[in-house]
């Protein structure tokens, strides 16, 4: 017992020395003292560019009684609206499918359990067009092939690199030009940057909310074309920077 103790208040004595050693292997860099006033800059650049691609979503909805019935009547219309897309000149690379489901439809009654009356299939594809102008003369295709359901669509980029190295230029233009604002106030200048920090980026990607339509009722009441409108989107980057003031 003896010798069991004595161990027992080695180790104690151990574990007591090791969290000072460890801290004291750990010694901390003192930071370089400043020449100046810091200042620091929070700036957004900004360009304006033409989306030139769009992505659209694009199925058949079904019922019918049965799960069976429901499922092949669906997949029979999509086959016919993807052979519609294929002949449109739309490449399998820009097709992918986005949603596949299988729902009963349910009918209540006050103090009773649901009765399932039938199905609903469902099945949509994700198109990218690479051409804008195009997309609405695909669109309505896509209606004669029997498609009834539509979102979207998500109008993007398809090379932002450089928009995106322009706009970070501007940020910077910006906090340089507001770095010597705050400096002219306080009677001083600017000596030197410290620090650039990206903060975050907006590649012009602007999905917009889902819009789901029928887009056969819409065909029969009106003869005219679908259009898609690109019109123009922003691209930013967003930069922290410090400046030296003296």
């Amino acid at each position: 017992m003896r010798i069991g103790s004595g161990l027992c208040a080695g180790f104690i004595g151990m574990a007591a020395v090791m969290p000072a050693l460890a801290v004291a292997q750990a010694p901390q860099v003192p930071a370089t003292p400043v020449d100046g006033t810091v200042l620091e800059v929070n700036a957004t650049g900004r360009v304006t560019r033409a989306p030139d691609q769009a992505v659209i979503r694009a199925g058949v909805v079904t019922q019918s009684t049965t799960a069976a019935a429901a499922t092949q009547e669906n997949a029979t219309r999509m086959a016919q609206v993807i052979a519609s897309l294929k002949s449109a000149g739309i490449q399998s690379r820009d097709l992918s499918t986005s949603n596949v489901s299988l729902q009963p439809q349910y009918r209540y009654a006050d103090n009773q359990p649901p009765v399932v009356t039938g199905y609903q299939a469902s099945n949509s594809v994700s198109v990218k067009f690479r051409d804008v102008a195009r997309s609405g003369a695909v669109l309505d295709a896509l209606v004669k092939a029997g498609a009834n359901q539509i979102d979207g669509p998500a109008l993007s980029l398809s090379q932002p690199d450089a928009a995106l190295d322009a706009a970070r230029a501007d940020a910077v233009k910006r906090a340089q030009a507001r770095a010597s604002l705050y400096a002219q106030a306080a009677g001083l200048r600017v000596d030197r940057i410290l620090s650039i920090t990206e903060a975050g980026e907006n590649d012009g990607g602007q999905p917009q909310p889902p819009v789901m339509f029928r887009v056969r009722t819409m065909a029969a009441d009106s003869a005219a074309a679908t259009q898609v409108l690109p019109g123009e989107t922003d691209v930013t980057a967003t930069i922290n920077v410090r400046f030296v003031l003296k």
